[in-house]
């Protein structure tokens, strides 16, 4: 890869990543705001498993209109691990001013809320979680500060981008462009 071809990919990857990283934003703030709205929990999942399909969808554009249908394993690895490196950047700028400024508690007292509910209870039961126990996460969480928050969900989200790159660059590599000539 030339150093023109480097900057290129950077470039497209960054755009590609800021439209990711606002699906994302969205989907954690309707994940929030889902806590106590349930149609905003559904919308969360959407948003976050239509992030995945936009960036396919957007490292087949860079394919085919960038790189003229043409590109390497490695080169479209790189592409969709560097979507979800820039993405994940900007949804922990989200996160950390969230966390920081505007939380103010609310997420801490609203898993509290929701874990004392008879069907929490029984959930917990279920999987074999002392209540006790959950109270004690929901207090580490409420004693943790917002950057450790947010750099763990960053480097979780850097760590998926990597290992979902890999198959989604195996189904988009492409090794001669496509003729549209309308030849058979």
């Amino acid at each position: 890869m030339t150093p023109a071809e480097y900057i290129q990919l950077k470039a497209f990857a960054r755009i590609d990543g800021a439209i990711v990283g606002l699906m994302w934003i969205a989907s954690f703030a309707s994940y929030v705001g889902g806590l106590t709205t349930p149609g905003l929990g559904f919308v969360a999942m959407l948003l976050g498993v239509g992030s995945l399909v936009v960036a396919a969808l957007r490292l087949r554009r860079f394919r085919d209109y960038a790189r003229e249908g043409v590109i390497s394993f490695a080169r479209a690895a790189a592409y969709f691990t560097l979507i979800f490196l820039y993405a994940s950047l900007l949804l922990a700028l989200a996160q950390y001013v969230y966390f920081a400024f505007i939380d103010g508690g609310y997420l801490v007292s609203t898993y509290t809320s929701l874990m004392s509910t008879p069907e929490a209870a029984a959930m917990m039961k279920a999987y074999g979680v002392d209540a006790q126990q959950m109270g004690q996460s929901i207090s580490l969480l409420a004693q943790t500060d917002p950057i450790y928050i947010v750099l763990n969900i960053l480097s979780m989200n850097v760590t998926a981008g990597v290992l979902m790159s890999l198959p989604v660059a195996a189904i988009v590599k492409r090794k001669e462009p496509v003729s549209h000539t309308g030849e058979q």
